[in-house]
């Protein structure tokens, strides 16, 4: 439109000379409606074919760790007279004059988990008075940013907590005990008919074996009231980190997430950390003390907690050793391990618990 503007003033300044006899018209509308003319056919040719690629990187990505991403922009049938190549993750524009603009390989970083959609890079075309200009933008991108992993470093010489941290409840859970009774089913050994139950009911009924008491250590993360967005982020860095170590010590973990009755199995191979790693990612502040089947254990219970302060009263009621871990020391109770900015406190019994 501005280029049309221009054309149109010009045009007028040369009606205007030939109606009043002012030949010094002619000369500047002349001028301008070329400058038009001429600004819109070289924009709108270095256009045509002109595009602008953001090649696909990683679906998912770690905090703080380099993103690839790699541009691409091809010329038209002309070069452009001016425009930049503007990338929403890059600081500045690059000016799409710039024959380095053609192909741009830079890593980003991501500070904070979650998902990010990325807008599409964009490539604008345009004369140097901005008459015309012409936009070409690339696909849009999504990524999930995962917490990163941190290392568990132990406070001191205490074999308890290294006990704890290294092997708590570890070669326990080959040893099975009844858990419940279920209706029979069709090819169960007769060893596991529950006989008493028969005699009692007149149905069959299968005894249903569990590892005892689950030995493996559980990590829970209680999201309530979380005290900052990083505090929130710090406990859930400690979760996976805290799940990875234990896994990889003991042979195996579990992890019970915000508003999960069953808690996610882990074993040393870490085959299903992926899907519990982007759960993670996407963890929002949440009501409610975690609970669950899950908690009845003889494996330690690690109890990670995004509001700090004193430990809610389920904690000082596990059955097994439990450690309460929070992104602020606790006065008054123990550090026997550190963890992605949180401190893991010993539980003990009678210490004070969160009021009701």
């Amino acid at each position: 439109m501005r280029a049309l503007g221009v054309a149109v003033l010009g045009a007028l300044m040369c009606a205007a000379g030939g109606a009043f006899d002012l030949p010094s018209l002619y000369v500047p509308g002349v001028a301008l409606a070329v400058t038009a003319v001429g600004a819109a056919a070289w924009v709108l040719l270095a256009a045509h074919g002109a595009h602008v690629t953001r090649a696909p990187g990683p679906a998912t990505i770690e905090e703080e760790q380099p993103y690839p991403l790699v541009l691409t922009a091809a010329a038209g049938a002309l070069p452009a007279p001016g425009g930049e190549l503007v990338e929403p993750l890059l600081r500045r524009p690059l000016p799409a004059t710039d024959p380095r603009s053609s192909r741009v390989r830079v890593n980003v970083r991501f500070a904070r988990r979650g998902r990010r959609e990325l807008e599409p890079a964009r490539l604008v075309i345009r004369d140097p008075l901005s008459l015309v200009v012409r936009e070409t933008r690339s696909e849009p991108a999504s990524v999930l940013v995962l917490p990163r992993l941190e290392p568990v470093r132990v406070v001191g010489e205490d074999g308890g907590a290294r006990f704890a941290l290294a092997g708590a409840g570890a070669g326990q859970a080959s040893e099975l005990e009844l858990d419940t009774l279920r209706p029979y089913r069709q090819g169960t050994p007769a060893s596991r008919i529950h006989w008493p139950a028969v005699a009692r009911t007149g149905e069959l009924m299968e005894r249903k074996l569990i590892a005892e008491g689950d030995a493996r250590p559980l990590v829970v993360l209680d999201a309530r009231r979380p005290a900052s967005e990083e505090a929130l982020d710090r406990a859930v860095r400690a979760v996976a980190s805290l799940a990875v170590h234990l896994a990889r010590e003991t042979g195996g973990a579990a992890v019970l997430l915000p508003g999960d009755r069953r808690a996610h199995e882990l074993d040393a191979d870490l085959r299903t950390l992926a899907p519990l790693h982007a759960r993670l990612a996407l963890v929002e502040p949440a009501d409610g003390v975690p609970s669950g089947s899950s908690l009845d254990r003889q494996g330690a219970v690690f109890w990670v907690s995004a509001h700090g302060g004193r430990p809610p009263g389920v904690v000082a009621r596990l059955p097994s050793r439990a450690f309460y871990v929070t992104p602020v020391a606790v006065p008054g109770m123990r550090v026997v391990f550190t963890v992605a900015g949180c401190a893991g406190h010993a539980v003990q019994a009678g210490m004070a618990v969160e009021a009701a």
